[in-house]
């Protein structure tokens, strides 16, 4: 059984649990596919399973959102990425326009992250191939990375140090970067096709996660970058997004264009769940971080579920 939320009139791109509330879920969707039209920014109120989702706010946007992350300062913040590069800073007890708005990126914004551990800044990754910083209390933006010969198609913080991030790209690769360098400091050639997806292990300090259209998920050490610890097969199309447990060190779970999602162990590279109830791509999905077997998925089907997968009971 799961709950089920109709975004109705737009397609989901990204979900995330808000790291103050347990019962707060925003997802970030666009109509029209992304292609063409408007965003809608939905702050959903999640209660005990088998209740209703109820809807807290919602924002429009004049272009396609396609990512969230809530700030990790303000428990009533959270910044959305967009199709026309813009990125925005909403507060949810305030009016239904953006308390900041950054207009750097000159195409589409794909990912946004916020710092998990200085807490004071977010990343931006960009199809004009740049990753930027940026602090919430700044104008304009503090650093922008180059070094991505294609679209960078996500940019994420290291769990486990104020001043390291990871990228993923279409130009096949990964690159880790600080913050006190403007040129990356490693470069894994992580797979043969455009690299959509990362995340870092949340147990592990050097190990990240990837996903890409090859159809596979791949498990790597840092400190070995010359070929993957696990490649995880079973996606019928593109991995759309990989995310890591917050609540164990084994646990991935993935996102395809082949309208799944799928939990893995990534020690034993068994897939261990697969949740086939959307009807369309499935782009988006999070751990709940209170209560750990609790999960959201968002899909293009205008549908955001949030259940408990048998293999977490």
């Amino acid at each position: 059984m799961f709950a089920k939320h109709r975004t109705t009139g737009y397609n989901g791109y990204a979900v995330q649990w808000s790291p103050f509330f347990e019962h707060k879920l925003a997802v970030a969707t666009a109509s029209n596919f992304g292609l063409v039209g408007n965003g809608r920014l939905h702050i959903l109120n999640v209660g005990a399973p088998g209740t209703p989702i109820g809807v807290e706010r919602v924002f429009d946007t004049q272009d396609g959102l396609f990512d969230v992350c809530w700030s990790e300062v303000n428990e009533n913040q959270l910044v959305t990425a967009s199709g026309d590069g813009s990125i925005k800073l909403w507060d949810t007890t305030l009016a239904d326009f953006p308390i900041q708005n950054w207009h750097e990126h000159q195409r589409e914004v794909f990912s946004v992250n916020w710092n998990l551990v200085r807490k004071d800044s977010f990343l931006s990754a960009s199809w004009d191939n740049t990753i930027k910083l940026w602090s919430q209390n700044s104008p304009t933006s503090l650093q922008t990375f180059k070094g991505h010969s294609h679209c960078v198609y996500s940019a994420m913080w290291s769990p486990h140090s104020p001043t390291l991030f990871a990228s993923c790209s279409g130009d096949h690769t990964v690159k880790l970067w600080d913050t006190n360098s403007p040129a990356p400091v490693q470069t894994i050639l992580a797979h043969g096709n455009e690299v959509l997806s990362l995340d870092w292990n949340k147990y592990q300090d050097h190990t990240v996660v990837t996903g890409s259209v090859d159809h596979t998920i791949k498990v790597w050490d840092l400190r070995r970058p010359d070929r993957e610890l696990n490649c995880l097969r079973g996606h019928e199309y593109a991995v759309r997004k990989v995310k890591c447990s917050p609540h164990s060190g084994s646990l991935v779970a993935s996102t395809s264009y082949d309208m799944t999602m799928r939990i893995w162990d990534i020690t034993t590279g068994d897939m261990i769940e697969i949740h086939d109830a959307h009807t369309e791509f499935v782009l988006g999905v999070d751990f709940n971080l209170y209560r750990d077997r609790e999960i959201a998925t968002c899909a293009w089907d205008e549908s955001v579920h949030v259940f408990q997968p048998r293999c977490l009971m």
